[in-house]
């Protein structure tokens, strides 16, 4: 059973094709980096991954089960997004909320609703929390505002929370884009402890293909909406990274680039 299994994956806003039949599919245990200019679909396709906008056609499975087919969100969507921790750019933490309670918000799925609205939780919920804090090195700042934290340290926080939630697959939408280099360096190094560590099929969304490089075996590449190369991440040579990023060579890093000198990859969008 794949973690995620995504099948002619079609989406289109207005005139323009986001998704162009896509199809990957990422194994449990796996830590997969998705790259591509910005535009490209990776987004968009995280998005449909979870749930939360449906394509026109196509299928997406998690763990085994539909999220979505031909269109049409599956039923049971909310227990299947219940296996899926979602790491947004931007953290999605309440400022006004204490980090251990921002973190506990990973179990609501689980708990009495009455209890939720009250944010009542019991002693052992409580202690899955600060383990998970601890796991990503923020537990003395348990019972500090989330407002008052730094970006790294909240997008920290915002990967104990799908520990708690005991999410099987982790996607994470250009978790470091806002972030410094020591502070990506931390998040990134946590990423992969929780894949090797927790067994996690982690799917990272990078704008920055060194740091794909440097952390992810495999690398999924989109242009236009398309999956054009999906393999190792040595496979990937200066030229192609050139030509994915032609509007954006920078991104490409060619000097930290090795690999063989012939690329082999599904061909180009014109």
């Amino acid at each position: 059973m794949q973690a995620i299994s995504v099948s002619a994956l079609t989406k289109t806003f207005g005139d323009r094709r986001a998704l162009d039949n896509v199809s990957i599919t990422v194994a449990p245990g796996e830590m997969v980096a998705l790259i591509g200019a910005s535009g490209s679909g990776k987004s968009t396709l995280l998005r449909h991954l979870s749930g939360f906008v449906a394509g026109d056609n196509g299928e997406v499975a998690v763990c085994g089960e539909s999220v979505q087919c031909n269109g049409h969100i599956a039923r049971n969507v909310r227990t299947v997004r219940s296996r899926i921790g979602f790491i947004f750019q931007q953290f999605n933490l309440v400022g006004r909320l204490t980090l251990l309670t921002n973190v506990l918000t990973g179990q609501l799925y689980r708990i009495p609703t009455h209890r939720s609205l009250l944010k009542l939780f019991t002693r052992k919920e409580r202690e899955i929390g600060m383990q998970a804090l601890a796991e990503v090195g923020m537990e003395s700042y348990a019972f500090q505002r989330a407002s008052t934290l730094s970006g790294g340290q909240q997008q920290r926080a915002a990967i104990a929370r799908a520990l708690v939630q005991g999410a099987k697959v982790i996607l994470a939408d250009e978790p470091i884009a806002s972030l410094d280099p020591e502070s990506s360096r931390k998040v990134m190094e946590i990423l992969t402890r929780v894949n090797r560590e927790h067994g996690c099929a982690v799917l990272v969304s990078l704008h920055q293909v060194d740091i794909a490089l440097r952390y992810c075996p495999r690398v999924v590449a989109m242009r236009d909406g398309r999956v054009v190369f999906d393999g190792p991440a040595a496979d990937l040579t200066q030229a192609f990274l050139q030509e994915l990023y032609c509007c954006d060579p920078e991104a490409a890093c060619a000097s930290t680039l090795s690999g063989n000198p012939e690329l082999v990859a599904l061909p180009l969008a014109a």
